[in-house]
């Protein structure tokens, strides 16, 4: 029996969501790998999707702006705390939310300061 393109992606330990070259994927409810075509968007963007990609913009360059060592102790942070996020992911979900009290209590366990206040 051959094993399906969903079943051999979570063999390989990957968990294929987003975009994949002309494709996009997502996790079914049943926990099904779906793939379909992109398909470019029917209307224009509205102004709340505006903001939202201008915001995320902004603390992507904010990100670029800081040192290696930065970026770095934001990565280690999440490695040592083994979270399924990247050091990035963290910092752009911080960043774009604010919750300090959260941020805290991951700097605590980790035993690093990611922000000086």
């Amino acid at each position: 029996m051959k094993p399906t393109t969903p079943n051999l992606f979570a063999y390989m330990g990957w968990n294929c969501q987003g975009d994949l070259g002309p494709f996009t994927s997502y996790t079914s409810k049943r926990g099904k790998t779906v793939f379909f075509v992109k398909s470019p968007p029917k209307c224009p963007p509205s102004n709340p999707q505006i903001i939202q990609r201008t915001k995320f913009k902004i603390v992507a360059q904010y990100w670029q702006a800081h040192t290696q060592t930065q970026r770095d102790a934001w990565e280690h942070c999440t490695k040592k705390l083994r979270l399924k996020i990247t050091g990035y992911n963290l910092f752009i979900w911080y960043h774009l939310i604010g919750d300090r009290q959260t941020l805290a209590t991951i700097e605590r366990h980790a035993g690093l300061t990611l922000i000086s206040d």
